[in-house]
Parts: structure tokens; C-alpha cells; sequence
């Protein structure tokens, strides 16, 4: 499941499938709170957007766009709020959540890590074998994390649970060293 977060549009996509074999849309769509209403009531709804949608489909991995600074700080900010609870609300359900930044989105999925808008969605619709892209823009946006997760995620998980063991291994040769010469005194 992909996850585009924004205050006023949270886009949502469900993609399934594996490296090498085609993909298939499953749903996408846009949670949206109205700039009249409080943050905190906006917040409640995007959270409550996202668990359905996780209770819905039960996506075996969440991608969410890594937040980035931009030059309008009110936009940073409802991003990271919305972001925040896309993080939570997939780690209460123990899921695993990767971030991906929107340039290695874009490279992705058209190859180009500059690409706009439009060419995401257009390849996005290619990739899916869509008559048209999701729309709007965010849709397509959840929808390319959700593609680019698949395609880069397992690898992703791979490199860091072989860090991971790693790490154990020298752990490991340590506490046994340790161990050695604690019983040579």
C-alpha cells in the first residue's frame, strides 16, 4: 500500500504483485479534510481514512513518501502530520513501512528522478495497463510508492536484514572473545 500523505489530499493506492511479473491496481483513491475545519478534526479523519484502508486490504507492506523541506513551512507541516499517522497507523497493525523519497519515486517509475506530475501518472498508468492515470496527482503518487516499494522494497529489506545479521555475527565473535579471555585470567 502506497501513501502520498497531505492534509488536504492523503493518496491511497493498493498494488499487488512481485518483481518481474505484472502488477495490478487493487483500489486508489484520495482522503480529504477541508482547510475550514481544525487540524485536529482533519487529523481524526485522515487517520480514520487510512486504518480502514488497512483493515480493508491488508497490504502486506506500507510505502510512504518521505517528507522533504520545502519553501512553504505550513506544507511541510501538514505533510509530516499526515505522514505521522500513516507511520503509526501501520506499525499498530506491525507492518512493515519503508519511506521513499519522491525523486527515487520518480526514478522508479519513469526513470527520470525529475520527472513531474504528469509523466508519473502517465507511466504509472503504463505500468498498470490503466486507460487513464489515477487522478488526482496524489492517487497517482500513492500509487507509484506502492509500485516502487514492490519493486525496490524487497531488495531494501534484503541489504538491511543482512546488516542486520551482520551486526549479530560481530556481536557474536565479541561476546565470545570475551568470554575466551575472561577464562584465560
Amino acid at each position: 500500500m502506497g501513501i502520498d500523505p497531505g492534509l488536504t489530499r492523503c493518496g491511497v493506492g493498493v498494488v499487488e504483485g512481485d518483481v518481474g511479473r505484472p502488477l495490478r491496481l487493487v483500489d486508489v483513491n484520495v482522503i480529504r479534510t477541508s482547510a475550514g475545519v481544525p487540524v485536529a478534526t482533519r487529523l481524526v479523519t485522515i487517520e480514520a481514512g487510512i486504518a480502514e484502508w488497512l483493515e480493508e486490504y491488508r497490504p502486506d507492506a506500507v510505502a510512504v513518501e518521505r517528507v522533504f523541506a520545502r519553501s512553504d513551512v505550513s506544507t511541510v507541516m501538514g505533510t509530516a502530520q499526515a505522514s505521522g499517522l500513516a507511520l503509526v497507523a501501520a506499525a499498530k497493525r506491525g507492518l512493515p513501512v519503508a519511506l521513499h523519497t519522491p525523486s527515487e519515486v520518480k526514478a522508479a517509475v519513469s526513470g527520470n528522478g525529475r520527472a513531474d506530475k504528469t509523466q508519473v501518472g502517465l507511466m504509472v498508468a503504463r505500468i498498470l495497463r490503466l486507460p487513464a492515470p489515477p487522478s488526482p496527482a496524489d492517487a497517482a503518487d500513492a500509487v507509484a510508492l506502492a509500485i516502487t516499494h514492490i519493486w525496490r522494497g524487497g531488495a531494501q529489506s534484503r541489504l538491511a536484514a543482512a546488516a542486520e545479521a551482520a551486526q549479530s555475527s560481530r556481536a557474536g565473535d565479541a561476546r565470545v572473545a570475551a568470554a575466551r579471555k575472561a577464562g584465560r585470567r
